[in-house]
């Protein structure tokens, strides 16, 4: 018997297998299943989609219609009068700016000593690690209360600055357990590979694992940014500067001010007071929404990664 190179490389002939598959019909059970997975997902689809539509909708539509209970997924008597006194406000603009700086040097520490920190508690090797871990937990489940929290970023000197923000919410104890847990099940033959090729634990840990961690790594970033986009609560704390506000502030100040009584108020402000809550909404969650599509990828497969034990 001669066994040809030709033979070794092409592998196993599937052909016959492949075609018999194709032959194979679904059972009458199976098709029933299909209809009715297909009607229930859709279902859920339209129902978790309702409230972002209406939302929407009742963002581009009348303060009679909105009172009358008229709006469901589509504007009713289209009126743009509340964006617009929104967006030409020069003070949302800066606002604007402000929440991008925030979320993205926010984000880039964040990461940075989450990721730092969760590889450092995956060494079981480590002495300490124990206490370190219980550290990060219990930080999880207590804090220093409100008050001492602004005693201490006052006599930092952190009032009125981007660090008041920034640093009280570095790392998210949960985002730093799914990273711990991930780095455990990474594989340590390629660590010792790149070992033995003269790496020493920081090039290991630039070049081999982070590399190799896109998916959880792109995951924590949506985490991070989301709750670093649509937190409002340290810097109305912590700020007394309007220039320095983000959006969020911005946007709850105007809600907090608007009113739709209607009583001796003129056509604009109680179309703004029917409505503000739409708008401003929709103006705080668009950028998250466009920049979802590109990280969702990633997302399911981070998580899972993370969080399931090998």
């Amino acid at each position: 018997m001669v066994t040809t190179t030709e033979s070794l490389t092409a592998g196993p002939d599937l052909s016959g297998i492949r075609a018999s598959t194709r032959g194979i019909k679904p059972t009458p059970s199976y098709r029933v299943f299909t209809v009715i997975n297909i009607v229930v997902l859709c279902l859920v689809g339209a129902i978790t989609l309702y409230p972002f539509l209406n939302l929407l909708a009742r963002s581009f539509s009348s303060e009679s219609a909105i009172r009358g209970g008229e709006v469901f997924v589509w504007p009713v008597g289209f009126n743009m009068t509340t964006l617009f006194s929104v967006i030409d406000q020069k003070l949302f603009w800066i606002n604007y700016g402000n929440t991008v700086v925030y979320t993205v040097v926010a984000t880039v520490i964040a990461m940075v000593l989450t990721t730092t920190f969760a590889y450092v508690l995956s060494k079981t090797h480590l002495k300490g690690r124990g206490l370190l871990v219980g550290l990060a937990l219990f930080t999880m489940f207590f804090s220093g209360g409100l008050i001492p929290n602004y005693m201490l970023i006052v006599e930092l000197g952190f009032k009125n600055t981007i660090w008041a923000i920034v640093l009280p919410q570095a790392i998210n104890v949960f985002n730093l357990l799914i990273m711990k847990s991930f780095f455990e099940n990474f594989p340590t033959e390629l660590e010792e590979a790149a070992a033995i090729d003269g790496l020493n634990t920081y090039g290991i840990f630039l070049r081999v694992v982070l590399p190799l961690s896109r998916a959880v790594l792109a995951t924590m970033v949506l985490f991070y940014a989301v709750a670093f986009w649509n937190s409002w609560f340290p810097a109305f704390l912590y700020m007394d500067k309007p220039e320095l506000y983000p959006v969020t502030v911005f946007l709850r100040n105007i809600i907090a001010g608007a009113t739709g009584t209607g009583e001796g108020l003129s056509d604009a402000a109680v179309q703004i007071g029917a409505n503000v809550k739409a708008v401003t909404t929709v103006l705080t969650v668009l950028p998250i929404v466009c920049l979802y599509p590109f990280i969702q990828k990633y997302f399911v497969s981070g998580v899972m990664l993370g969080s399931v034990k090998g």
